[in-house]
């Protein structure tokens, strides 16, 4: 539990610029800075970080919020798991009580895990320094390829022993872990994403033993520094015999191996720096290249590259260098994640080692400045990489040419961007000797060929979709999960009153003298809330309640700030209502026909002045009374419909004192309906 006092210094402290930078590249728009969006397949940077709301969000998608906000999307965690990411991000001492164990099993299954895989990323380096066989075995490993100790530290390697007696899972348990969370349990959920570490396996007797026995280890972590999981290798006398020398821990609710990059989180700062990344297949190679002095460099893992992997390096950077052996299997592998890294957006070069070397191999024969230089000087784009190794490959056959023309314009087409697309265009007739209208009208073509079978996808996954819901989709939301693009779009009376209360709720509007003669400030928030009462009215959705009772009860408390409160809410439901309601543009009823503030689709500030708090010269002592009178009307027009209703009806003419009470409640209240009618600049019309 933290404490209110610690919570606002967190708060206070969090920089949205700074958060979301450790995540998104940024780039000054006016007086916001724009990235690409981490929430979505961003191509065109959507993402608008405003430093003076503190706020960020995607005009694409919609996702966003406050510091807070963004953490708990962004790493999957609770808001106070948020907070404290938070706090140690701003080296804010957080005190707080010894959690029940009720309490710990709440922090959920996703945090129970990273806190078992942190610790077992310690035990593994504790193996590895500090016993007999982690030193004769482990560390005699790592040395042997020729990886200093500095760099052995730097990633945090460490070694797992073929101890049944001296284990993993014995210590994990006596330490009071969870075998559930050693172990892979599914999940009801999502088959396919389990819920545990699968640092254990559980044997036909229920007794466990350890995944990764007898391997040397690498903790892979995610963009933020947590670790998601392992990547294990067997001894080099072990491996005879054995197929697969590397493993990795299972796909987890917290791990996925497509979605994740070896030295990723090392590397951030040195891609951002140098604008590049280069791109390996081995968590050796990375480290290699580290101890080269290189270190803007990541691992696939030794699997093939995936979209999810491109979207994490574009982040960051557009610039990447794919570096794969020298051999057969290097060059197939290099050809496969070259058209997905164009068809993301990315500036893509190719580095081929010498036949038989990989970075680390490589690394080993060569001085840091040596492999440096190789590096600057023999990257190529991928024009001149196919039209040099695909020709030399396909030497003597009669229609190698041809095959490599259309290689080469398969890939220019996948090209998003329509200015990359006519230079690559250019420079490939060039390299290819062939006249720029025929290599134009083979991309052409291919363009067209990828669009049908684009539109047939999208067609399949409608009638898919279709299928399983029963009806279409219709791409409708409700207000507290608005449209994508934040186009106008009306709001309802009563989402208009709490989207006031949000902007302006702790807002000075009038004064009005109390008990003793005493004249006293009254808010937005609290002006409403009399005003409903006054007419025994309430707010029909219940969390629009919540919302106007807590901005009342805090209007005078110090420093309060209603978009901020509500912004940080602990309730998910609340904070996102008051970020979509806060920061969205909305096209208001005619009766409500107000400017608010906000930001447009372009990120632009909108701010209003406190004394003209909705821009134009309209006060909030005359717009807010305006907004309530139109509440209460549609409320008590709705009313007098119903009592018509109710006089209609036979039993009720029959019973002339209940008819009577219901011409003096209809009476009385059509008097109010003309008074707001009047207000509002209404005719009313009763039928």
């Amino acid at each position: 539990m933290i404490d209110r006092i610690t919570v606002d210094k967190i708060l206070d402290a969090a920089n949205i610029v700074d958060v979301v930078s450790d995540f998104v590249t940024l780039k000054r728009a006016g007086a916001n800075l724009k990235g690409l969006c981490p929430f979505h397949d961003d191509h065109t940077p959507s993402f608008v970080v405003s430093p003076a709301r503190n706020t960020c969000k995607c005009f694409s998608c919609g996702e966003g919020g406050t510091p807070v906000g963004f953490i708990m999307k962004h790493e999957q965690l609770s808001y106070p798991d948020a907070l404290r990411y938070l706090a140690k991000k701003y080296g804010i001492k957080i005190e707080e009580k010894e959690l029940t164990q009720d309490e710990i099993q709440s922090r959920g299954d996703r945090e129970s895990m990273f806190i078992l895989n942190e610790w077992a990323r310690d035990w593994f380096k504790k193996q590895l320094w500090d016993t007999q066989d982690g030193r004769a075995i482990g560390l005699a490993y790592f040395r042997g390829r020729g990886f200093r100790d500095d760099i052995l530290k730097k990633f945090q390697v460490g070694y797992c022993p073929n101890s049944k007696e001296h284990s993993l899972s014995a210590a994990a348990l006596k330490e009071g872990y969870q075998e559930r969370y050693l172990v892979n349990n599914q999940n009801e959920m999502e088959p396919r994403l389990s819920i545990g570490t699968g640092l254990s396996l559980k044997r036909e007797d229920g007794k466990l033993r350890d995944r990764f026995f007898g391997r040397v280890m690498w903790p892979i972590y995610t963009f933020s520094g947590r670790v998601a999981g392992f990547g294990g290798r067997v001894l080099d006398a072990a491996t005879k015999g054995v197929a697969v020398k590397y493993q990795n821990s299972p796909e987890s609710i917290i791990y996925s191996k497509r979605k994740e990059l070896f030295g990723l989180f090392q590397a951030r700062q040195a891609i951002r720096k140098a604008d590049l990344c280069y791109l390996v297949e081995g968590y050796t190679d990375v480290m290699a290249m580290h101890q080269q002095g290189v270190e803007n460099v990541v691992a696939s893992s030794g699997t093939a590259l995936t979209t999810d992997q491109i979207h994490l390096i574009h982040r960051i950077t557009s610039n990447i260098t794919v570096i794969f052996d020298g051999d057969d299997a290097g060059i197939h592998a290099s050809e496969r994640g070259i058209d997905m890294l164009l068809a993301e957006g990315m500036n893509v070069k190719l580095l081929l080692l010498p036949d038989g070397d990989d970075p680390d191999s490589f690394a080993r024969k060569h001085t840091a400045t040596e492999y440096q230089q190789y590096l600057q000087e023999n990257q190529v784009d991928f024009i001149t990489y196919k039209a040099t190794h695909a020709i030399d490959a396909r030497k003597g056959e009669p229609d190698a040419e041809e095959r490599l023309i259309h290689n080469v314009t398969e890939s220019i087409a996948v090209i998003p961007d329509e200015i990359k697309r006519t230079v690559y265009i250019q420079h490939a007739a060039q390299q290819l000797k062939m006249p720029e209208r025929l290599i134009a009208g083979a991309v052409n073509a291919q363009m067209e060929k990828l669009r049908i079978e684009r539109q047939k996808e999208q067609e399949r996954e409608q009638r898919q979709q279709t299928v399983q819901s029963g009806t279409p989709l219709t791409g409708t939301k409700d207000i507290t999960i608005p449209p994508a693009k934040g186009e106008g779009r009306k709001l309802s009376q009563e989402a208009s009153i709490i989207q006031m209360i949000i902007r302006h709720g702790e807002k000075v509007m009038c004064t009005i003298e109390d008990e003793n003669g005493q004249e006293v400030p009254l808010t937005v928030a609290e002006y409403i809330s009399y005003s409903l009462k006054d007419d025994d009215i309430q707010l029909q959705t219940p969390v629009y309640r919540q919302i106007l009772e807590e901005a009342v009860a805090n209007a005078h408390a110090p420093n309060f700030c209603a978009e901020q409160y509500f912004n940080n809410h602990p309730d998910e439901e609340i904070r996102e209502l008051a970020f979509r309601l806060g920061t969205d543009s909305v096209e208001l009823s005619k009766l409500f026909e107000v400017p608010t503030s906000g930001e447009d689709e372009e990120g632009k500030e909108n701010l209003p002045s406190q004394k003209e708090a909705l821009g134009g010269g309209t006060r909030l002592d005359e717009v807010v009374p305006k907004l309530i009178a139109g509440y209460k009307l549609n409320i008590m027009q709705q009313s007098l419909e119903d009592i018509i209703e109710q006089m209609k009806r036979p039993e009720v003419k029959e019973d002339k004192g209940k008819y009577r009470q219901l011409m003096t409640d209809f009476n009385n209240k059509s008097k109010l309906v003309k008074e707001l009618a009047k207000e509002c600049g209404e005719r009313v019309v009763l039928k």
